[in-house]
């Protein structure tokens, strides 16, 4: 009886880690979505840690704007207020939330749900079509934790390229299609 009590320990215990291997594996790798014909989220790989830029509210999203070290060292010697062009892999993230209210005290704007991640990626040969820079959009989906490119469907709409952004930041060229100023510390 030792014995048999002894072997169905192991099967259950076997069980619980195949069963727990195969949550794992169904949760999606982030880093595996892409833009058809565009930007890949894997371009990115690490951007959680890089160093902010600067914060912004608009649309009723709170976002946090994050920049790679090529990005915070063009920012550093000027650009793109000196008129010189950002360099060649310069990578830039926007994280959108939807704000919400601190439980602990409601004077306070805090993220709430993820909305969505943008990405630039400045590579004037790759992107030569588009003043030199790449642009993604990958749509967050809280309930079942998961990126995907936006589409065309969305607001704003997104083609299925790396030049979804070029409408947008076309009005900034001026700035090397970049919105955003580096925020002082």
């Amino acid at each position: 009886m030792k014995g048999n009590g002894m072997w169905i320990c192991v099967g259950i215990t076997l069980a619980l880690a195949v069963l727990g291997t195969g949550a794992a594996i169904s949760a999606q790798d982030k880093y595996t979505v892409k833009v058809p014909n565009g930007l890949a989220f894997s371009e990115f790989k690490g951007y959680e840690g890089w160093q902010t830029i600067a914060v912004s509210l608009n649309g009723g999203l709170l976002a946090v704007i994050l920049g790679n070290p090529a990005m915070i060292d063009a920012y550093k010697t000027g650009v793109p207020g000196n008129g010189k062009p950002f360099p060649d892999g310069a990578k830039m993230a926007k994280v959108h939330w939807t704000p919400k209210k601190l439980d602990v005290f409601p004077e306070a704007t805090v993220p709430g749900t993820q909305h969505d991640v943008d990405f630039m990626v400045k590579d004037s040969k790759r992107f030569a079509d588009s003043g030199g820079w790449g642009w993604a959009v990958f749509d967050y989906d809280a309930a079942s934790d998961t990126f995907r490119p936006g589409t065309s469907a969305d607001s704003p709409p997104q083609d299925n390229d790396a030049k979804c952004g070029l409408a947008c930041h076309t009005i900034v060229q001026t700035r090397d299609y970049v919105f955003t100023d580096f925020a002082h510390r």
